[in-house]
């Protein structure tokens, strides 16, 4: 398999498992925090773009570069959820589930983040259109 293919695989995992995880974010919103509706709306917008890398732009720069941004977001969800100290497993009876998801998310993003990382330092210049 080669790096590009496997670089458009670990971007279209993190994505789907963005969109699931910010799924349970907004089922599991709490009183008092910005409405899901909005955000939801924003969040459709920013998985479009991030699926714009591996799928119409695979193989230039700027789909490698979306796709190591897509990598960064993924990364970004157990980072920003394990060390602001606000999920507590107990109150969740999913949360084995939000766990794997985070988990997966980090290992998928930090995957993409290489590959793409490698792919943008391997791009020549005459293959960009």
């Amino acid at each position: 398999m080669t790096r590009s293919r496997m670089l458009t695989v670990s971007s279209l995992l993190s994505i789907l498992l963005l969109s699931i995880h910010l799924s349970q974010d907004t089922l599991l919103e709490k009183r008092g925090t910005w409405p899901a509706g909005p955000g939801v709306l924003i969040a459709i917008v920013i998985l479009v773009v991030l699926l714009i890398g591996p799928t119409l732009l695979a193989g230039r720069r700027s789909g490698y570069i979306i796709m190591l941004v897509s990598g960064i977001f993924a990364l970004g969800m157990p980072v920003l959820h394990l060390t602001g100290g606000r999920f507590n497993p107990d109150r969740h009876s999913d949360a084995l589930l939000f766990m794997w998801i985070l988990m997966a998310l980090g290992v998928s993003g930090l995957f993409s983040i290489i590959l793409a990382v490698q792919s943008i330092r391997g791009v020549k210049v005459s293959n960009i259109r």
